[in-house]
């Protein structure tokens, strides 16, 4: 792997430190940055999945064996989750047999025995959410990589994984039957005040060519959920100040790529890594709704100096939707 640690050993104690560090400042979520070295040309090819840990079923063993086809073709680089890992309820413990049946014994393939780097959904959150952020994982399988935010730096491209999970006003006033683990995120509003300044003071520091924001929850979607009101409210606004070309997200389980139109901001959901939600979609503005597909798949990404190319595939591995963007090689002044 490319990634600028010296060997698994040194990559483990330093997500132990990261650990124990996230476990006595709660309410504080500071950036932990990650470098991952590009292609010797310098580009940049990865996967993206989302909603997907059911132990094979709903056609995740499907999805997966399409991935791991379409990764050894694009040599990707790595892989990106989405969130909500693990259904329905996340997991017990770093003991939970769940993290070998819906993640290890399913991405099997060579080419997706690379970096994962994982957000937790709203799913996870029903869980245990500190075993799924535990390093005792990553030495069980050295390619999970989960965390509730936090920075990969490629040189060529810059991602930012933001927990969006806490964001989200109606998990905390009516959570239904369900019970929330909110370890580590109370109290709520300094937590969000936080992880909202590091967002903002990080792609303000960024010098990437590439700005790509991850989150699990949508902020544009003609799915089954819609827009995710507290995120669009709050987020949003950092994304467009700074720059932000891409928005990557899971939650609805579909494939979508919406435009924005009062920014370059393109709004990208991957969420079909198992079940999907067939015929849920909501009307959108045609001029802004490039692609919608209401069945399960994932999405490939390739990145150059100039250039950002995507594609979405179903469980065949058919592609549905390609688009591109390019971007001069120097800026004019």
């Amino acid at each position: 792997m490319a990634m600028a640690f010296r060997g698994k050993k040194t990559m483990f104690v330093s997500l132990l430190c990261l650990f124990i560090m996230a476990l006595s400042s709660p309410s504080k979520a500071e950036l932990q940055r990650f470098e991952h070295a590009a292609k010797k040309d310098g580009s940049l090819s990865f996967l993206v999945v989302g909603d997907w840990g059911r132990r094979g079923y709903y056609n995740q063993s499907e999805v997966a064996l399409q991935m791991g086809i379409v990764g050894e073709k694009l040599d990707i680089d790595f892989i990106i989750s989405t969130g909500d890992n693990f259904y329905d309820n996340g997991l017990t413990g770093t003991d939970d047999p769940a993290f070998e049946y819906s993640f290890s014994k399913i991405y099997t393939a060579p080419s997706l025995q690379k970096q994962w780097y994982s957000v937790v959904g709203n799913h996870d959150y029903r869980g245990d959410v500190a075993a799924q952020l535990s390093p005792i994982l990553q030495k069980l399988d050295n390619r999970w990589l989960c965390l509730r935010s936090f920075i990969v730096d490629t040189e060529i491209a810059e991602f930012f994984f933001v927990d969006t999970t806490p964001f989200v006003e109606k998990y905390f006033t009516d959570p239904e039957d369900h019970v929330y683990d909110w370890k580590g995120i109370l109290p709520r509003k300094n937590y969000l005040s936080n992880l909202l300044k590091d967002v903002d003071s990080a792609l303000k520091d960024s010098i990437a060519k590439w700005k790509i924001v991850v989150g699990h929850h949508t902020i544009r979607s003609a799915g089954s959920h819609g827009d995710t009101h507290e995120i669009a409210k709050y987020l949003l606004p950092i994304l467009k100040e700074n720059n932000v070309d891409l928005y990557i997200n899971g939650h609805d389980h579909c494939l979508e790529h919406i435009s924005s139109p009062d920014s370059p901001i393109q709004f990208l959901t991957s969420g079909g890594g198992s079940k999907a939600w067939r015929g849920d979609v909501n009307w959108w503005n045609p001029k802004e709704m490039k692609f919608f597909y209401d069945g399960q798949g994932f999405m490939s990404m390739e990145i150059t100096q100039t250039q950002v190319d995507i594609a979405f595939y179903d469980v065949f591995g058919r592609v549905l939707h390609k688009w591109a963007t390019s971007k001069q090689l120097y800026s004019t002044m």
